[in-house]
């Protein structure tokens, strides 16, 4: 019988299915709509259960057009957002807000006082996070809880990585991954797990119980259980079908890529996961350690592997928000990214690299993750005029996207910078993700970051990152490395361009400049 692999994908706004063949192709692909609820503070709720709602119907969607029986799925996988799941101690919701919401979204950061308590520990875990805990983190987001709304710390039964949350809800087992937890919780594999005595400084020392955090956790490739039969009714699968560990979406997205890459590649291989949020992620051979970048974290990808990550908070987001705030007459439409790429591929014709060369952005609306670890950042527009035209929002649509690039070139410099462990500099970015599947935006980030840019066949990388994943904890590939090998493919490599490179440099420069006067201007305007 020949067998297939299903893979889930829940990001900010959607869930996403896909089955796959043994070989990496992507049969089928459905999406489901799930509901985020924002909040004045910067606060951000989920309801698990409507996610779990939104996984099911994209699952069964993704079967039924594959054209796959239920029981020629070999195997399922889930990656999801970093968003925090909390259940009371009779498994329901806990109630953080109405409509069932009882997970706080990956981006809320209502948590950020907690976040500096943190980081003033000085605990070894912080060194691991680039220097200083972000209140994307869970643990910020878990004492916030404690310190604000005892009465729910005080019903708390359990609390997962979404991703955690969702194999979870599919098997029974109350596993969770290596993947969620060394790069999310306090948890150092390499230095016995769970960091009690940290938990401790800050006041969550009850939090593994508490929470029924297991240890150890389980592998990335590994299966954690069973599909159960009501999991498997909703799902629209068999019973019995392994549920590989599940996986952050970002690291998902970097073993989608991982095939991509030579054996002969240098120490550190670099993947863009780019989409509402950016990821820049460097698996490398040692620990890399790099001021403003989460990690290195051990087995998160790859077994005796690490991975370092550094991020844009806001990246479609920012793209998002620039088409959304632009001004409108009465007599137009407001046009698709689709549309204002085609017309920016024009203007570019003309113009070249020098156009909206006036305008420069800092494009951190919801904070600089890094390499500032300043969660407090704001976003800068410099050079505006009062131009309502179709052509204007192109030119400050493309200049965000400069801007964006310009980022993902100084994280880049931090992870390529002198590196005590010996890992040599990368010289490919991988990319993957709905923002890079233009070849305009591609080659943008090959000409501000200096390097060749590798675009896979696949069409959803980071779905592909779990099939591969959910390949080797259902036995049809031995190890995680292997099955990347067998289930990639490279499709396009685009080499940066040495002009359009020379005039980004200014722009670089520039971006520079404007964080160190936002730094300024942000002394000046401190309460005293």
């Amino acid at each position: 019988m020949t067998v297939y692999l299903c893979a889930v994908d829940v990001g900010t706004l959607s869930a996403r299915a896909g089955v796959f063949d043994t070989a990496g192709r992507m049969l089928s692909r459905a999406v489901a709509e799930i509901i985020v609820h924002d909040a004045p503070g910067q606060r951000a709720e989920y309801a698990s259960d409507q996610i779990w709602q939104a996984v099911c119907a994209a699952t069964r969607d993704a079967v039924a057009q594959a054209g796959v029986e239920p029981g020629q799925i070999r195997a399922l996988g889930f990656d999801a957002t970093c968003s925090l799941v909390l259940r009371d101690r009779q498994g329901a919701p806990l109630a953080l807000g109405p409509d069932g919401r009882d997970t706080i979204a990956w981006y809320d950061h209502r948590a950020h006082d907690e976040a500096l308590i943190c980081t003033a520990t000085g605990h070894r875990l912080i060194d691991h996070l680039g220097g200083a805990m972000s209140p994307e983190m869970q643990t910020p987001k878990l004492l916030w809880l404690k310190r604000h709304r005892p009465d729910l710390w005080a019903q708390l039964g359990s609390a997962r990585d979404l991703a955690d949350h969702l194999t979870r809800r599919a098997t029974g087992c109350p596993a969770a991954s290596a993947c969620s937890l060394a790069t999310k919780w306090p948890y150092l594999p390499e230095h016995d797990g769970w960091q009690r005595d940290f938990l401790a400084q800050i006041g969550l020392e009850d939090l593994c119980d508490r929470a029924a955090l297991p240890d150890p956790a389980t592998p990335v490739g590994q299966s954690v259980g069973a599909l159960s039969p009501q999991a498997a009714a909703d799902l629209g699968l068999a019973p019995g079908t392994p549920v590989a560990a599940g996986m952050i979406d970002a690291y998902a997205g970097a073993l989608g890529t991982l095939g991509l890459k030579p054996d002969t590649a240098p120490d550190q291989r670099l993947t863009l996961i780019a989409g509402t949020s950016n990821c820049i992620m460097a698996i490398t051979t040692r620990p890399l350690f790099a001021r403003g970048i989460w990690g290195p974290s051990l087995g998160t990808v790859l077994p005796g592997h690490w991975t370092s990550e550094g991020g844009q908070s806001a990246a479609g987001a920012a793209l998002d928000y620039v088409l959304d705030s632009w001004p409108l007459t009465e007599l137009e439409t407001r046009p698709d990214h689709s549309a204002v790429l085609a017309r920016i591929a024009v203007l570019l014709a003309e113009h070249g690299p020098a156009l909206g060369r006036e305008i420069d952005v800092l494009p951190d609306f919801n904070g600089n993750r890094s390499p500032l670890s300043d969660p407090t950042a704001r976003a800068v527009i410099s050079g505006l005029g009062l131009e309502r035209s179709f052509d204007a929002l192109c030119t400050l649509y493309w200049r965000t996207a400069v801007a964006l690039a310009l980022g993902v070139r100084q994280i880049i410099e931090h992870l390529n910078g002198p590196d005590p462990a010996g890992n040599r500099p990368a010289e490919t970015l991988a990319i993957a993700g709905g923002l890079a599947r233009t070849t305009i935006l591609k080659q943008l980030f090959a000409d501000v970051t200096g390097l060749k840019i590798l675009r896979s066949e696949a069409e959803d990388t980071v779905l592909l990152g779990t099939a591969i994943a959910a390949s080797v904890a259902g036995g049809v590939q031995p190890d995680l490395a292997s099955a990347a090998r067998a289930m990639t493919e490279l499709a396009t490599v685009l080499t940066p361009d040495p002009a359009r490179r020379a005039a980004f440099d200014r722009d670089y420069a520039v971006m520079l400049r404007l964080q160190a006067q936002r730094a300024e201007l942000a002394v000046l305007k401190a309460p005293r």
